[in-house]
């Protein structure tokens, strides 16, 4: 392979981010003297290119590893934390790198793993597998049979599975009253699902207080008015019969409690 020198040169130092930079020892053969020996070195990981300088404010590369047809492991050596980079070809050159410690070496043997264009070409596969698969599970969705319109209608003629703002609730005390909040006009009517008319809820009987005498004489802290509902038979509001029968049951519990100061059950 023939790089140009001057354009390899002007993109290991040029501004475009890199995928790795560390300083690294790397093992020198000396054939003269029978002997390694290591070279500490900045290392620049651009894609699949690994460039090493002298120094790390150095403008010029002393050289390059073009990270193809390559395995990066682990190795024996004399140094802790080395790793080389072995190449497929017989009689090919091996570099060994020495990294500063564990978390360098692992997080370089990582980065050079994945910098090749065949492991790209591993990932774009498996992509391509992913996403062929999810346009086949999309295609089966769209084809899968939908609800009919009728079987929505027959679901929502059913009264239990209708909105509560469509249908009248009941409370404890055995009356009816409409959720929308509002108090409905007397002789109003509100359609129902078949096109009728609803008659709204009936309103409880008016009742004596359970406190009153048997001549009707009302009970002490009961005022005559609180024993006539306030609220006209023409009107339907929860809100107005709660609070009628609530001050009844006030007063009630104000007697008992100073029945209960007084020692008399």
């Amino acid at each position: 392979m023939k790089l140009n020198e001057r354009s390899v040169a002007h993109y290991a130092t040029c501004d475009s981010p890199a995928d790795h930079t560390g300083f690294l020892r790397k093992r020198v053969e000396r054939h003269h003297h029978h002997g390694t020996s290591y070279q500490r070195r900045w290392f620049v990981l651009k894609g699949n290119l690994l460039f090493y300088f002298e120094e790390r404010e150095s403008r010029e590369p002393m050289g390059l590893v073009v990270l193809e047809g390559c395995t990066v492991e682990l190795c024996e050596a004399a140094e802790e934390f080395a790793f080389a980079i072995r190449f497929d070809d017989a009689g090919a050159r091996a570099y060994v790198l020495v990294a500063d410690g564990q978390v360098a070496m692992e997080a370089w043997v990582k980065a050079l793993s994945r910098a090749s264009f065949d492991y790209m070409r591993l990932v774009v596969r498996e992509l391509e597998k992913q996403l062929e698969e999810a346009c086949k599970s999309l295609a089966a969705c769209r084809k899968s049979p939908r609800r009919s319109s009728s079987g929505r209608k027959r679901h929502l003629s059913n009264p239990a599975l209708q909105p509560l703002q469509e249908k009248p609730t009941t409370l404890e005390n055995g009356y009816s009253t409409w959720s929308s909040g509002g108090c409905v006009a007397g002789g109003a009517t509100s359609p129902d699902h078949d096109g009728g008319q609803t008659k709204p809820p009936p309103l409880p009987p008016r009742r004596r207080s359970a406190a009153s005498s048997a001549t009707g004489s009302p009970a002490p802290g009961i005022s005559p008015a609180m024993l006539e509902s306030p609220v006209p038979p023409e009107t339907i509001c929860f809100s107005k019969l709660h609070n009628w029968y609530g001050q009844e049951i006030a007063v009630l519990r104000r007697e008992w409690q100073e029945r209960q100061k007084r020692g008399h059950p």
